[in-house]
């Protein structure tokens, strides 16, 4: 996330031009935030496809809203918001999808697998982590950790108090932790579920 101060006017601006019509003002508006809303939503959602339906969703979405967009917050920061709902919905659509079934997955010949190196490898135990997570925990997590945001935008991004956003970010990282195997797993044995 830009905290550079420029950055936020130029993003205003931009809003304000694409807000009054102008589309080109639009286009460079989306480009600048695509690769951000992107990595949200690929976080949130824990695999490339359905991220990339949310990013489509989240665009969409921004370019539809961006006349009622009020200014109370940057637009980066409203940005993340449409972009966490979308993977959200995503998550949840995914939820009600069928699954393959192990036997009905497509095999793959052992010559065809693609050979994985440690980045790789590190990559995908965090997106099997992360998805582990429930949705409002992966939330603020990718916001904070991926993205870079602030507990202020984060809350605002996600309309919760400050205090709900420290906590869910608390408890992901520490389940993190936990499905990673990193760090000491007796912290998270005596964390209730139950508990905000």
């Amino acid at each position: 996330m830009s905290n550079d101060p420029d950055a936020r006017v130029h993003e205003a601006e931009l809003a304000d031009r694409a807000r009054s019509g102008d589309r080109a003002a639009m286009e460079v508006l989306l480009g600048l935030l695509y690769d951000q809303v992107r990595a949200v939503c690929r976080r949130i959602c824990a695999n490339d496809a359905d991220g990339d339906d949310a990013t489509q969703e989240a665009l969409v979405s921004i370019a539809r809203a961006l006349p009622a967009f009020d200014g109370r917050s940057a637009v980066r920061t409203w940005a993340y918001r449409v972009a966490t709902n979308a993977a959200l919905d995503e998550v949840r659509r995914r939820g009600r999808r069928p699954q393959l079934a192990a036997d009905e997955a497509p095999l793959h010949r052992l010559d065809d697998a693609p050979t994985l190196d440690e980045r790789t490898t590190d990559r995908l135990d965090l997106d099997a982590a992360l998805s582990a997570l429930a949705p409002e925990f992966r939330a603020a997590v990718v916001l904070r950790d991926v993205v870079g945001m602030d507990y202020a935008d984060i809350a605002a991004a996600l309309d919760i108090p400050i205090g709900t956003v420290r906590s869910r970010i608390a408890r992901g990282r520490r389940q993190l932790a936990a499905s990673l195997g990193i760090g000491n797993r007796s912290t998270t044995s005596n964390v209730s579920p139950e508990a905000p």
